[in-house]
């Protein structure tokens, strides 16, 4: 299959594909190292999540002992 759709190559899915044999391993291979490296004009993803909770995460009481929440053991 030299023109995949796009479903067939999608990352998510070509597992699934492959396993059903409607994606050959060898094709799909070939297809992959076809792509065009692109990571030179990638750019970063700054993101914010309003109304978050996990802030509150924090102020959770660590358990007495410290962090490890163990016992000490006699040395």
């Amino acid at each position: 299959m030299a023109d995949f759709e796009n479903k067939l190559v999608d990352k998510r899915v070509a597992q699934r594909y492959l396993r059903k044999g409607k994606l050959d391993e060898k094709d799909y291979e070939k297809h992959l190292k076809g792509l065009p490296d692109l990571a030179d004009q990638a750019l970063p993803v700054e993101a914010s999540i309003e109304g978050d909770d996990l802030d509150d995460l924090d102020e959770v009481a660590e358990p007495e002992g410290g962090a490890g929440g163990g016992t000490a053991q006699p040395a």
